[in-house]
């Protein structure tokens, strides 16, 4: 493929480097890379030369450099978009044998690799983007777990594998956006690394790092133990991406269908999730009035059978006082000898009835505990019909769910065989409906049991009060 490459006939230092870029690179200059949809296209251009201007006013179309730039970032646009909805179809969780995210690597691998100075070793030249991914530790200190975990990896000899090890962590770690703005904000640190004109140092660097947090909703499940990340060549399946006619119209509209399932899926995952929670939520409250009415059933026998203590106490003191007076009545009529043990009738008297007045006091407190134990009863009836109104409601999104899951079978019946899948997604939501109307009969139960309990405590509290009276 070099063949497609004019050479210029005086070549300069700067004509060989991007020669010898050109070269290197899978992206040749005399093909530059569009997306028409989503799909991809190479375009040839036959009039590019790699002598660049002496002085370009500006930034020249056909500068293969640039070229370079804008297929490397159309190639990332195109991988990070189909592994995501892949991801999606199959769950997304993902391991290291899936296609699509191999040729992602692969794509990442060559846009960190793109304008990269060259160093000079003992043992040779060496350009890998590994002392790039390095500087992320130093900007990001919790990025330091990454780098620890791949320089402790004992597979791992080069530089290179290292890099790639250090994308598949960050990966795993759902940080590889926030890692990669991080060191393209920091253009003064890697102008140590790349070229002035490197993909990291331009604007589509900072749109790849922007397209890869689409990546964050996928899990990835990947084994670097044992995998050889050193001698791996990095070559790009185009095959994956070009665009195939006969397919394109029945594969947009099949893909358009599945998408919209997946939004209706996700849509009543989410709704699922938040009536689980408000059901838990009133579960919690209903535990916490159950176990308040119990407390306060208990609280209201110990105050009925204080009451009843105090009654008696009373009812004894009036025998008493009665006693007395007939006492009292029966001494009068006797001599005056017996005026001494009327003085102690009367002091025993006296301190009988101050006795009946202390009962009398404690009554009254007895009887201002049942007033508020009476309104406690109003507020847990009310709490109850604020539960019933949620009960409602409830009800009603059931309803919804319900006519949601007719619309997906409706639907699901219409596709082709690949729509299995969503009927088994479809009666796993049913089992979730079925549980949740299954928890909201408890529910109702448990209101019922409250009510019944309510109707307990009010015949009881009527019950004092006709004994008070």
């Amino acid at each position: 493929m070099s063949d497609l490459t004019p050479q210029s006939e005086t070549p300069t230092p700067t004509t060989d480097k991007i020669t010898q870029a050109a070269r290197e690179t899978i992206y040749l200059c005399n093909f530059r890379v569009s997306v028409d949809g989503e799909w991809l296209c190479l375009r040839e251009l036959n009039d590019i030369s790699l002598t660049p201007d002496p002085e370009p006013a500006h930034e020249d179309p056909k500068d293969p450099v640039a070229i370079e730039r804008l297929n490397l970032m159309n190639m990332a646009k195109l991988s990070i978009k189909g592994l995501i909805e892949s991801a999606l179809n199959l769950g997304r969780t993902l391991d290291s044998d899936y296609a699509p995210l191999q040729q992602f690597f692969v794509v990442m691998e060559h846009c960190l690799k793109h304008g990269l100075k060259t160093k000079k070793t003992f043992l040779g030249q060496n350009k890998s983007f590994w002392g790039a991914l390095e500087l992320v530790e130093k900007l990001t200190p919790e990025a330091g777990e990454i780098t620890a975990s791949v320089k402790d990896l004992p597979g791992l000899k080069t530089p290179l594998g290292r890099g790639r090890a250090w994308l598949r962590l960050a990966l795993m770690q759902k940080k590889l956006s926030d890692y990669m703005k991080t060191i393209i904000n920091r253009k003064d640190l890697l102008s140590e690394f790349y070229e002035p004109n490197a993909l990291m140092m331009e604007e589509e660097g900072a749109v790849i790092a922007g397209l890869l947090v689409g990546l964050n909703v996928i899990d990835a499940n990947l084994c670097m133990k044992g995998e050889d990340l050193d001698s791996q060549v990095g070559v790009i399946d185009f095959s994956m991406y070009l665009k195939d006619g006969g397919h394109s119209s029945k594969s947009a509209e099949g893909d358009g269908q599945i998408t919209a399932i997946l939004d209706q899926k996700n849509y009543v995952e989410e709704l699922n999730r938040h009536l689980s929670a408000s059901v838990n939520n009133l579960q919690a409250k209903v535990d916490a009035l159950e176990k308040s009415n119990t407390k306060l059933t208990e609280e209201l026998a110990v105050a009925n059978n204080r009451i009843i203590t105090l009654q008696e106490d009373v009812e004894r003191v009036k025998e008493e006082s009665s006693y007395q007076l007939e006492s009292r009545k029966a001494l009068r009529s006797d001599s005056a000898a017996d005026g001494q043990a009327l003085g102690e009738t009367r002091k025993q008297l006296k301190e009988e009835t101050q006795l009946r007045l202390d009962v009398e006091k404690e009554l009254e407190v007895q009887i201002g505990m049942k007033q508020e134990m009476e309104m406690s009863m109003k507020m847990l009836e009310k709490d109850i019909c604020e539960k019933q109104d949620a009960l409602v409601e409830l009800r009603q999104q059931l309803e919804d769910l319900r006519a949601i899951n007719q619309q997906l079978i409706y639907k699901s019946q219409s596709t082709d065989a690949s729509s299995k899948q969503k009927n088994e997604v479809i009666a796993r939501l049913e089992e979730k409906i079925n549980q949740m109307s299954g928890t909201v009969k408890q529910l109702e139960t448990s209101e019922k049991h409250l009510m019944k309990q309510a109707r307990n405590l009010n015949s009881a509290a009527g019950k004092l009060l006709q004994l008070q009276q």
